[in-house]
């Protein structure tokens, strides 16, 4: 009998122990209140508040999904077509690395210092007769979230699709080329349809980062809770007696099934694109 499934035993207790036991105690703590079992919770996911919460984090989410997809396409098509081992790759390479995690305060406090109403850029501009407020303050709005999640959705995007753009292989612009196609042919026909599965996969897993993104959410918008995350931590930590685990967990729990939906999705996506890749 082979033994050589005994090799995946940490990784199955590492995925059982901070994957699959925390969703477990979300799911008892939504369905369980202080009366014993019940759905309460669940019904007051249907409360204005909260449903357009969840649309506002599913909005945000898509859109700087969309976006941070193409222009970390283009960027990474631009770092893929130079030379694989010259110094721009590994420079951009390892500033998406870092960048792809810089959130939280920190990213919130560089946003707020360079164009917040505080800041020396909003300022000068104002001085020179440009006002970027003039309709109100939308740094702290859902705009300017979006705004500060672009930041790390387009270094994300360049990580997740540079590989996809490795496996184009040259000899595939050659044969169209030489068969009488054009620039447009090859990717109409060729390129674009193998690089579409990617491209698609890498989009979800941007929006289902931004999906659950909370710390810089926390930082930039200290009232009221546009985006579920938020809603989640005043249900947890209400200032007036008011807060509610169980109706923080039927919260995760919709979040966790979204997020569930949307990696499965790219999980399928993932595979077609590994066909060609290797």
């Amino acid at each position: 009998m082979s033994l050589s499934w005994l090799g995946v035993i940490p990784f199955l207790g590492y995925v059982a122990l901070f994957l699959l036991l925390p969703t477990a105690i979300i799911a008892w703590s939504a369905f369980v209140g202080p009366d014993g079992a019940t759905t309460s919770n669940f019904g007051k996911l249907t409360r204005t508040d909260i449903v357009g919460a969840f649309r506002n984090s599913v909005v945000v989410s898509a859109v700087t999904a969309v976006i941070g997809a193409m222009l970390g396409a283009l960027l990474a098509y631009a770092v893929a077509t130079g030379n694989p081992d010259g110094v721009f790759r590994r420079l951009v390479s390892s500033a998406c690395g870092v960048l792809a995690q810089f959130g939280g305060v920190t990213l919130t406090f560089a946003f707020l210092a360079t164009i917040g109403p505080a800041s020396f850029t909003y300022n000068f501009l104002q001085q020179h007769g440009v006002d970027i407020y003039a309709g109100g303050y939308w740094i702290y709005a859902l705009r300017g979230l979006g705004l500060v999640y672009l930041y790390f959705q387009i270094p994300l995007m360049v990580l997740v699709f540079l590989p996809a753009l490795d496996g184009i292989r040259p000899q595939w612009r050659e044969a169209t080329e030489s068969l009488g196609g054009s620039t447009w042919h090859y990717w109409r026909y060729v390129a674009g349809p193998l690089l579409a599965p990617a491209f698609l996969g890498a989009t979800l897993l941007l929006f289902a980062n931004a999906f659950s993104a909370y710390a810089t959410a926390a930082a930039l918008i200290n009232q009221g809770g546009i985006i579920v995350p938020l809603q989640i931590a005043n249900a947890l930590t209400s200032e007036v007696g008011l807060h509610d685990i169980g109706f923080a967990a039927a919260q995760a729990l919709g979040m966790i099934v979204i997020v569930t939906v949307v990696t499965a999705l790219y999980s399928v996506l993932q595979r077609r694109t590994s066909r060609w890749l290797q």
